[in-house]
């Protein structure tokens, strides 16, 4: 895989983003013989290297976790493989396919192109013309943090996204901000690297890492969840809360309280030094422990109904006490007194698509497509959440997506390169 030069001045497809989505959307769109560039404006998956924790490891096991064309060879098949595994196995698969990617090479603007049929994309190396374009960027973009502490205040903020270890924050207790996979992880790490620890806690997914022998994306494969083609209605804002973390774990917000993290509600408001919390956080865990136990349900129906012999996990249905953080929930934290020097919001991001310039949009600047395929003729978006279904945004599941996306450029090139369409 090397990187062409000149670049050239056209060409059929360009993708813009080289991780999961665009390298995945590449081996299609090469087996589909199309024409195509790839543009990255850092390295292969840069996010996994620099965008993450330095713990960080994939919340799925290596042989569910990955392009269904090659499977890792750096981590055993039940393992969880940590951020570089994953960036490594990316560059290895953009070599294996001989992705044509531009590495480096940051796209400034996707424009109609003014002279002839198709878009002109503006790079930082130069201008390509071509008939379509895929937003392969994934949903990760610009990290929301909500405008609840203002930047004056005596305390360090930062997203996850700039967390990297308990050893690099300031001294004195830490508050981390939403209760998802992110952000459940690092609260824990923070806690067991010896420093007083608060978590805020929102509406949340509590699925079990592993049930009666088998892991939880096992489950949603043969439960048919991630083939689920929309989100449950009322859970738009219900984060998952699942990790791969200390070879894989159940996260189990009750046993984490009985280990000394301290939890608390979303958070809802500041004054004066003072921030205050939601009485939510009995109703979130009880809508979690809710969520984890249907999953339980299920998968002895499932077993049941197909006469499975797995062994049982009468464990897997303990629950363990209240601490008396749950007991007597935390309504404010005067950060001072508490001796909080740092938040860390684990909010997540949004998409950025200031450079895609065609009206596919809504009112809430958000892509208007069906599986992928946008309301402007030629542009695709991949990798988004729930783009067709629950696996979209997982890697397994870009690989699907992307294929849907490559033969639909390949339909749509065979009708524009008919003899009697006027040049």
């Amino acid at each position: 895989m090397t990187d062409p030069e000149p670049l050239p001045t056209s060409t059929d497809t360009v993708v813009v983003g080289g991780g999961q989505a665009g390298l995945a959307l590449s081996e299609h769109l090469s087996a589909n013989d199309i024409p195509h560039l790839i543009f990255e404006r850092d390295r292969i998956a840069e996010k996994w290297r620099t965008g993450r924790w330095d713990s960080l490891v994939a919340n799925g096991p290596a042989w569910h976790d990955r392009l269904p064309s090659m499977q890792f060879t750096s981590v055993g098949p039940d393992e969880f493989a940590t951020k570089d595994q994953v960036a490594d196995y990316f560059v290895d698969y953009a070599n294996k396919i001989a992705a044509p990617i531009r590495t480096g090479v940051e796209v400034m603007s996707v424009e109609p192109n003014p002279a002839r049929f198709g878009f002109q994309v503006t790079t930082s190396d130069g201008v390509v013309e071509a008939a379509n374009v895929v937003a392969a960027t994934g949903p990760f973009q610009r990290p929301i943090v909500p405008p609840i502490v203002p930047d004056t205040a005596a305390v360090t903020q930062l997203h996850s996204r700039d967390y990297r270890n308990p050893q690099d924050l300031p001294d004195g207790a830490v508050l981390v901000i939403g209760a998802g996979s992110s952000g459940t992880q690092i609260a824990d790490e923070i806690m067991q690297s010896g420093r007083r620890t608060f978590l805020s806690v929102g509406p949340h997914n509590r699925p079990p890492r592993t049930y009666r022998g088998y892991d939880y994306v096992w489950w949603l494969g043969v439960l048919g969840e991630w083939d689920a083609p929309a989100m449950a209605p009322g859970t738009a804002h219900v984060t998952i809360s699942v990790s791969g973390a200390e070879g894989g774990k159940t996260i189990d917000f009750r046993r984490l309280a009985n280990q000394g993290l301290q939890l608390v509600g979303m958070a809802a408001g500041w004054r004066d030094g003072v921030l205050s919390f939601a009485p939510d956080l009995v109703d979130n865990l009880n809508a979690g422990d809710a969520n984890y136990l249907s999953v339980l349900d299920r998968a002895d129906a499932f077993a049941k109904q197909y006469s499975l012999d797995l062994p049982l996990d009468p464990e897997a249905r303990n629950v363990e006490a209240d601490a008396p953080c749950i007991t007597e929930p935390i309504e404010q934290l005067n950060l001072a007194d508490e001796q909080i020097n740092t938040i860390i919001w684990a909010t997540g991001y949004t998409a950025e698509y200031d450079w895609l310039k065609v009206d596919a949009f809504d009112e809430r600047q958000q892509p208007q497509h069906h599986r992928g395929v946008s309301a402007v003729p030629g542009v695709y978006f991949l990798g988004l959440p729930w783009l067709t279904r629950r696996a979209s945004s997982f890697i397994y599941g870009v690989w699907h997506d992307a294929k849907y996306i490559a033969d639909h450029i390949g339909q749509r090139r065979d009708y524009l390169n008919q003899p009697q369409l006027p040049r």
